[in-house]
């Protein structure tokens, strides 16, 4: 049973649709991406995992419990920083844990503190939230998701507005969580890079809609495309189309293989038609190059949202 579950879900506010027929599974364990540009339907779809948003149409499950019909029991589990954490700024950190705990549940002062060390507050859980740097306010709200004990943890851009080092510092947090906790970790965010070092599993969404799901591996592997250097490209492209070892080229660099065909077939057809063969290597695709090709891709097929 996959910890999240959205089946057929639709959200439209006032004539403008925000999620389109959106279906998506987080497997449990994992560490799951969501990507999309800004208004492609991101914070929608966790604003109904959350039961904060009420979809216009389908089901929304979270640890097989439907969140529409039974919201408390089927978060009780679940740990969230959701769009900008707000705090009582002339209160302490330690305070503000304390209101904030009223929300979810009893905490006992012992998980307080065991949570702060978690985030790495020790030492500053006093002082007030006034003095904290902005990445000082992150880890405390990261300090808040944790301390239901959640099984699931939803982080909605965890590293907006943070510097290189608190960005460095949130990604081994996350990855400590799942490692040692073994939680389920859904991560919406916009630097694909992060996502590249954490996600197992990504989503994009497009338009509301989702244009692909599948492993990091399956998004980024090369699909046959070669890097391909000789002396006259355009001569071996017609040789190599000639024995139908090719489906296309691009760039004037780049080839894509046919089906079943290996590059040491290539270099030795080129060789025997006496083209030698400077360099040819298979290209490592990155999820940036992936993630924008589909954007491309997706907005050539699909419609304009309706405007307001």
């Amino acid at each position: 049973m996959p910890m999240i579950e959205l089946s057929h879900i639709d959200k439209t506010f006032g004539r403008r649709p925000a999620v389109s027929d959106l279906s998506l599974q987080v497997p449990r364990g994992e560490i799951f991406g969501l990507l999309g540009h800004n208004g492609a339907g991101k914070s929608t779809a966790i604003g109904m995992m959350l039961g904060h948003v009420w979809p216009t149409r389908g089901e929304v499950r979270v640890d097989g419990l439907d969140v529409l019909a039974r919201r408390t029991e089927a978060l009780q589990r679940v740990g969230a920083i959701f769009e900008t954490p707000v705090f009582y700024d002339y209160l302490s950190g330690w305070r503000n844990l304390e209101i904030l705990s009223q929300y979810t549940g009893p905490c006992p002062p012992e998980r307080r503190a065991e949570v702060v060390a978690w985030v790495g507050l020790a030492g500053r859980e006093h002082s007030a939230v006034r003095t904290y740097s902005h990445g000082m306010r992150a880890r405390l709200a990261l300090a808040q998701a944790l301390l239901p004990k959640p099984e699931l943890l939803i982080l909605d851009e965890p590293t907006n507005g943070l510097d290189p080092e608190g960005i460095h510092e949130m990604r081994h947090t996350i990855l400590r969580l799942h490692r040692e906790l073994g939680m389920t970790i859904l991560l919406s965010s916009h630097l694909l890079s992060e996502v590249e070092q954490l996600c197992t599993r990504i989503c994009v969404l497009h338009q509301g809609k989702n244009v692909f799901t599948g492993t990091l591996a399956e998004a980024v592997q090369s699909r046959n495309q070669v890097r391909l250097t000789v002396p006259d490209f355009p001569a071996a492209v017609r040789v190599l189309e000639q024995h139908r070892l090719i489906a296309g080229n691009r760039e004037g660099k780049y080839i894509l293989l046919a089906e079943g065909i290996g590059t040491d077939r290539i270099v030795k057809t080129l060789v025997e038609a006496g083209l030698p063969v400077f360099e040819i290597v298979r290209e490592e695709r990155t999820l940036e190059s992936f993630y924008l090709n589909l954007m491309r891709q997706s907005t050539a097929a699909q419609p304009p949202l309706l405007a307001n």
